[in-house]
């Protein structure tokens, strides 16, 4: 599944779409992309569309923001972790079992925590507003 954003609002719509076809049960999202690529603003749509409470700000000095509603979103952020060791040090196991979401920003970070069940999204600059979204590994409800 490819997005075509030329705003943050298209990449929040994005996100949005994405949380309403996510399947039942714990779901980790692996979000790639450079720095200012827009995986906030494409996790504020996730967290819309899974109606959660709260605002979504980049959890980069908390490592996890963790909001609840109509589906639980545990936003990570990878980008000042050493390793996968450090990820784990702070609970990710307890995360993956409590049937949420996760999203996690800087997932090439942390390659290791990942077992090949992810849905992928890449978020790739095309000029100054043109983002490309690609979505893998989602899987038909």
């Amino acid at each position: 599944m490819v997005y075509y954003s030329h705003s943050e609002a298209e990449t929040e719509a994005a996100g949005e779409s994405l949380a309403r076809a996510l399947p039942e049960g714990g779901v980790v999202i692996a979000l790639y992309g450079e720095l200012g690529a827009g995986k906030t603003a494409f996790v504020r749509g996730l967290a819309r569309g899974l109606e959660v409470d709260g605002q979504v700000v980049s959890p980069t000095f908390t490592i996890v923001n963790e909001l609840y509603g109509k589906r639980d979103l545990f936003h990570f952020d990878m980008y000042r972790l050493g390793g996968a060791d450090e990820l784990f040090d702070i609970g990710w196991e307890d995360y993956l079992g409590r049937d949420g979401v996760c999203a996690v920003e800087w997932s090439e970070n942390v390659p290791e925590a990942f077992d090949g069940s992810e849905i992928r999204v890449t978020i790739e600059k095309e000029g100054d507003t043109a983002r490309k979204i690609t979505v893998e590994g989602l899987r038909e409800c």
